[in-house]
């Protein structure tokens, strides 16, 4: 039986099923009755590979009828062991294969043969059990499609921070940055939490003064988380029951008070639940920096009402104001009149000051007579 062995392939002989030695390119002639048989391989594709249920393995047709044999039955061939690079990883281990410097797949615990005849290979073994990827690690690993499926990645924004989980125990508290694990054996989550400065705005809650009246209000409430942790862990849903308590606050306040005083006091109200919501900041863990009404809505039968008020107060303002002034001119009018009385000459000067004002509005004066005409003037006007 012949055999032709190209360049870029080996063959494996055997014979009565044990392996005999590695052929080199070349032509080769056994005798069939000699029971010899060669297994012909490319040593473009992995020589031998003990764990073949990886779901990125290719070409396992390929390796199939090597991988029948165990690696160990190839180990006394020297010839073949200088052609080879071997790697046995552990359970808790996987390995990273690169060829010529590219990162060609990842492998996991098993024995494995590569052929290093026209390509170098090199591997990189990683911990399973030791979750974090050090900052060392070319990050080019990071988003290849060959270990994707084996990478969490935490992404923490300048304004967040985040709680890490090892299999649901708290783990660390993450400051922004960017952060990769392995999740073979750990199962790994994260929980972010925005530190900026965050609003809750109450819009159009109803609440009952104590005379009864429904009115609805708009609130906002600012505040900042201070321990993670707490907001986490220990707070469901914070921001409802954040919600919750301001509603709680605003109606046992507002129910004590009517509505004219709760006009009156707007800013009362806002530091009196400021100072209320103060008193749960150690306990959930946020600091609360401001609260305030932002608008008072009505029912509209009562704001018709408050504005009958308001204008008929307005119309007695403007009454006390007009009184006022009529008293202030009739006095002013009374002391000129005694002043003329008591002066005889100030109140000749008042006589001209008129005698002035008709003459602006006369355009022609036609005297007849005489030569006297400053005595028939002065007659005139008298």
């Amino acid at each position: 039986m012949k055999y032709y062995i190209k360049k870029n392939e080996r063959g494996l002989l055997f014979q009565k099923g044990d392996y005999i030695k590695c052929l080199q390119p070349g032509e080769y002639s056994f005798l069939s009755f000699l029971k010899y048989e060669v297994i012909i391989v490319d040593i473009n594709k992995p020589f031998h590979m003990s764990n073949n249920n990886l779901e990125l393995l290719i070409d396992v047709e390929d390796l199939s009828n090597i991988n029948k044999y165990d690696l160990e039955l190839f180990i006394h061939d020297e010839q073949l062991l200088g052609q080879l690079d071997i790697i046995d990883i552990n359970d808790n281990e996987i390995a990273l294969h690169y060829i010529d410097g590219k990162l060609t797949n990842i492998y996991e615990s098993g024995k494995y043969a590569f052929w290093n005849v026209h390509k170098k290979n090199y591997f990189e073994i990683f911990d399973m059990k030791t979750p974090y990827i050090d900052d060392n690690i070319d990050p080019a690993i990071f988003h290849s499609p060959v270990t994707r499926k084996y990478i969490y990645e935490i992404n923490v924004e300048p304004y967040e921070k985040a709680v890490l989980f090892y299999n649901n125990s708290i783990e660390k508290i993450l400051e922004p940055g960017k952060y990769y694990y392995w999740t073979k054996y750990v199962h790994i989550t994260s929980k972010k939490i925005d530190m900026r400065q965050n609003q809750i705005d109450m819009t159009g809650q109803e609440i009952m003064t104590a005379d009864k009246v429904t009115l609805r209000l708009n609130f906002v409430c600012q505040y900042k988380i201070t321990d993670v942790l707490k907001a986490t862990l220990e707070i469901k849903n914070y921001e409802n029951q954040l919600y919750i308590l301001l509603q709680l606050i605003l109606r046992e306040y507002i129910g004590t008070i009517k509505l004219d005083d709760l006009l009156k006091m707007k800013q009362e109200i806002s530091d009196y639940v400021l100072a209320r919501l103060k008193e749960k900041e150690s306990e959930m863990g946020i600091e609360f920096i401001y609260a305030g009404i932002k608008d008072v809505i009505l029912p509209g039968e009562i704001k018709d009402i408050l504005n009958t008020v308001l204008l008929a107060e307005k119309r007695a303002q403007a009454n006390v104001i007009t009184r006022r002034e009529e008293i202030a001119s009739t006095r002013s009018l009374l002391n000129t009149a005694k002043l003329m009385d008591e002066n005889k000459t100030l109140y000749k000067l008042k006589e001209l000051e008129h005698l002035e004002k008709i003459c602006e509005k006369i355009g022609n004066i036609s005297v007849n007579g005489g030569g006297n005409i400053l005595e028939n003037l002065h007659e005139l006007f008298a």
